[in-house]
C-alpha cells in the first residue's frame, strides 16, 4: 500500500513591490527610481523573498506533497497535514486565525530585513525543515491563544499576539471599567494591549509589560499611559492573569475599538459593551521554534 501524499496549504506573503507592479500609478516606482531612503531595500526583500518562495515550492516537490496554494484570508486549515507561510510574522498571524490542531511552519522569505520571531526556518534552512515537518521529525511547541468575547458573545477564539483595546481616534481618552479578581476600577488612558505570551515582546514589552517564558499561560494586560493627575496610580496598569481566568472590560466611551493581532480584524465597541479576555482552548501547535527558552 502506497502511503497518500502529504496534504499542505502554502500561505505566501505578497511583497510591496509585488503589490505596485500591479499599479503603474502607484508613487513606489517614483520613489523607487530616485533612490529615496524610505525605499532603499525594496527590490533586495522581494528579490531574497522570491528566492525563498522558490526553494519551499521545490522542496514540497521533493517530498511529494499536495499543495494546495492559499490565496484567501480564510481557508480550512484542518484539512491540511501541515500549513507553511512563506512571508514574516504577520504572514504567519493572519493564516493561524483559520488553524485549529494543523501544525503551522512559519518560513521567514527575508531574514535581512524581517524579524520572524514565529519563523522556524528561513532561507537556505526551508528545505530541511520541511522535510524534518512531513517526517515528525521537527519540535512542537504549544502556543497560548486568547479568546475575546464582547457581551457574551465569541468574538475571536485565536488571537495570537495581541489586542489592542482603544478609541477610534488616538488623539482621544479611552474610558473603561476594568475588573480582575475582586478588583475593579475606572481608567482614563490611551487605551491598553493584552495577550498571550507569544505576544509580550511586541507592544506589550514597549508599554512597559514583562516578557513572559513560551510555556507560559497567563495573558498580560498592560495600560498605555494611564491618566493620573491626583492621587496614587491605579492598582490594575500591569495584569498577569493567571490560567483560566478573566479580564472584564466595561467601555465607557462611544467609538471604541478593538484591534486583534493587527490592524485587519476590528471589533467595533459601543458605550456599555463588554468585553471579556481569557486563555483561548485552541493552543497553536507551532513547529521549529522549541529551542528558544522564551522570546528576546
Amino acid at each position: 500500500m502506497v502511503d497518500a501524499a502529504p496534504r499542505v496549504a502554502l500561505v505566501v506573503k505578497r511583497t510591496a513591490y509585488a503589490r505596485a507592479l500591479d499599479l503603474p500609478d502607484d508613487r513606489l516606482h517614483a520613489l523607487l527610481e530616485k533612490g529615496d531612503p524610505t525605499v532603499a531595500n525594496v527590490i533586495a526583500s522581494h528579490e531574497e523573498h522570491t528566492a525563498t518562495v522558490n526553494e519551499v515550492k521545490q522542496a514540497l516537490v521533493e517530498v511529494g506533497a499536495e499543495v494546495t496554494r492559499i490565496r484567501k484570508t480564510s481557508f480550512p486549515a484542518d484539512d491540511f497535514d501541515l500549513v507553511v507561510t512563506v512571508g514574516g510574522d504577520g504572514t504567519l498571524l493572519r493564516a493561524s486565525h483559520s488553524v485549529g490542531v494543523a501544525p503551522v511552519l512559519g518560513v521567514n522569505s527575508a531574514p535581512s530585513s524581517s524579524v520572524g520571531f514565529f519563523c522556524g526556518a528561513e532561507t537556505h534552512t526551508a528545505a530541511a525543515a520541511i522535510q524534518a515537518a512531513l517526517a515528525g521529525k521537527i519540535a512542537v511547541v504549544e502556543l497560548g491563544r486568547m479568546q475575546v468575547s464582547v457581551n457574551g458573545e465569541v468574538v475571536h477564539a485565536r488571537v495570537l499576539n495581541d489586542a489592542l483595546f482603544c478609541h477610534q481616534s488616538p488623539a482621544a481618552t479611552s474610558r473603561y471599567i476594568l475588573k480582575y479578581g475582586s478588583t475593579e476600577e475606572e481608567h482614563k488612558s490611551s487605551g491598553f494591549w493584552v495577550g498571550p505570551a507569544a505576544g509580550s515582546t511586541a507592544a506589550q514589552r514597549s508599554a512597559g509589560g514583562a516578557v513572559l517564558p513560551l510555556s507560559s499561560k497567563q495573558l498580560q494586560l498592560v495600560v498605555r499611559e494611564p491618566y493620573t493627575p491626583t492621587g496614587d496610580p491605579p492598582r490594575l496598569v500591569r495584569v498577569l492573569a493567571k490560567n483560566n481566568t478573566t479580564i472584564t472590560v466595561r467601555a465607557k466611551s462611544r467609538q471604541m475599538r478593538l484591534f486583534l493581532d493587527g490592524p485587519d480584524t476590528i471589533v467595533r465597541i459601543g458605550l456599555g459593551d463588554v468585553i471579556e479576555f481569557t486563555q483561548s482552548p485552541e493552543p497553536l501547535r507551532l513547529l521549529g521554534i522549541a529551542n528558544r527558552k522564551k522570546w528576546s
